[in-house]
C-alpha cells in the first residue's frame, strides 16, 4: 500500500537579494511577481496540492512574524511558525517531526517558496518519481535542473549520469562557485543545478538529523510532542542549511535531472524568467522607457516612470521609498546593501 505524500513548502526566507521589492514584512515569496500577479508562494501551494492530493497533506513552514501575511495568500493549510530563523535545517525538521508525529510512515516532499517552473506537467512527473523511489528504497531523492547559463548564484550536484528524467547518484555536492567554476561545471556536463528540493521519509529525515546535528532532531521532536515550545528552545538551535547538515554526510542520495523552465527566484536576473524581455533584452515590470539600450532589468511598483538611456546590463529597481541601480553582473551582491543599512541603523528601508 502506498505510503500517504506530504508537502512541506519553506518560506521563511528573507529574500535580500530581491532588496528593495523584499523586505523583512514583505519577502520575495508574498510578491506578484510572476505574470498575472500571482505570488511565488501561491503558486508553491498549487503545485504542492497537485502533488499531495489534499490541504491537509500540505504544510509551509515560516518566520512568526509573518503567519498572517502567508495564511492570507494559503488559507486553510497548516502553518508552523519558527519563533526566529535557523536555516533550512531546523524548519524542515520541524516539518518532518510535526508530521511523523501523526503519520510515522510518511514520505516527505520538501519544497522552496520561492521558485519559478514554466513545465508544471514536468516538475509534476519528476516530483512524483522522486518519491516512488523513496518509497520503494528509502534513498534521500532530490532533483537536479540541467543547466542552462554559467549561473554563480546555484550550487551544483555533480552527478554519475545527466541523462533526463533518469534516477541517478549524486556525487558531490558544489557550493556556489565563480563564474569560471560555473562555466567549467556546464561544459563538462557532469553538474546539474541544486533546485533546493528534498524527497525523504520524515523518519530518515530525523534519522539524518540525530546522526548530524542531534540539538535539531532533539528539539524538533520535543516541539512536535508538545514536550517544549519553539520560542525556548529555537534560539539555541545552530543555523545551518539542510545541505551542509544532511545531504553532504549522507549515503543513498539520488538526484532526477530535469528541464522543466525552473529557476530560483533569487535575484534580479532572474525577473527575465519570469517575465521575458523585448527585442533588445530588457525586462520591464512596471512603467518605463528605454532607449538605445539593451539587457536591462527595470522594476516600479507604483506609477513611476523610469526612463533608461544609452545604458546596457543595468537593474534598476524602485520600490516604496527606496531605488537601486546596479549592474547586472552584481546581482547576486545586493545582500550587502542590506548589511550596510543594518550596520548604519537604517532598519526603516529593511
Amino acid at each position: 500500500m502506498r505510503r500517504v505524500r506530504h508537502v512541506v513548502i519553506l518560506a521563511g526566507g528573507s529574500g535580500t537579494r530581491l532588496w528593495p521589492a523584499s523586505r523583512q514584512a514583505r519577502p520575495k515569496q508574498l510578491l506578484p511577481l510572476a505574470p498575472g500577479g500571482e505570488t511565488l508562494l501561491g503558486a508553491a501551494v498549487h503545485r504542492a496540492l497537485a502533488l499531495a492530493g489534499a490541504r491537509a497533506r500540505v504544510s509551509i513552514v515560516t518566520a512568526a512574524a509573518l503567519v498572517d501575511a502567508t495564511r492570507a495568500v494559503a488559507p486553510d493549510v497548516e502553518i508552523l511558525a519558527e519563533p526566529v530563523g535557523r536555516n533550512t535545517a531546523a524548519a524542515i525538521g520541524l516539518g518532518a517531526a510535526v508530521i511523523a508525529a501523526r503519520d510515522p510512515d510518511a514520505v516527505l516532499a520538501i519544497l522552496p517558496a520561492d521558485q519559478h517552473v514554466t513545465d508544471e506537467a514536468g516538475l509534476q512527473r519528476v516530483l512524483s518519481r522522486a518519491l516512488a523511489e523513496v518509497e520503494a528504497r528509502d534513498v534521500i531523492g532530490t532533483v537536479g535542473i540541467a543547466p542552462t547559463r554559467a549561473e554563480p548564484g546555484f550550487g551544483y550536484l555533480e552527478v554519475a549520469s545527466a541523462e533526463l528524467e533518469t534516477v541517478t547518484e549524486v556525487l558531490r555536492f558544489a557550493e556556489k562557485p565563480d563564474r569560471e567554476t560555473a562555466a567549467r561545471y556546464v561544459a563538462s556536463g557532469a553538474y546539474l543545478w541544486n533546485a533546493g528540493m528534498f524527497f525523504a521519509s520524515a523518519r530518515r529525515i530525523l534519522a539524518e538529523l540525530d546522526a548530524h546535528v542531534p540539538a535539531i532532531g532533539r528539539a524538533v521532536r520535543d516541539i512536535a510532542a508538545g514536550a517544549a515550545r519553539a520560542e525556548d528552545v529555537y534560539p539555541d538551535l545552530p543555523a545551518i542549511s539542510f545541505d551542509h547538515a544532511v545531504m553532504e554526510r549522507a549515503t543513498r542520495v539520488v538526484t532526477i535531472p530535469a528541464s522543466i523552465g525552473w529557476d530560483d527566484v533569487g535575484s534580479w536576473s532572474a525577473l527575465p524568467a519570469l517575465r521575458g524581455a523585448d527585442a533588445s533584452g530588457n525586462t520591464i515590470a512596471g512603467t518605463a522607457v528605454v532607449v538605445r539600450g539593451a539587457g536591462n532589468v527595470i522594476a516600479s511598483d507604483d506609477d513611476t516612470l523610469i526612463a533608461a538611456v544609452g545604458v546596457d546590463d543595468l537593474v534598476i529597481v524602485k520600490s516604496g521609498d527606496a531605488i537601486l541601480v546596479m549592474r547586472r553582473e552584481a546581482a547576486q551582491d545586493v545582500r550587502e546593501v542590506v548589511e550596510v543599512l543594518s550596520r548604519r541603523g537604517l532598519a526603516r528601508y529593511l
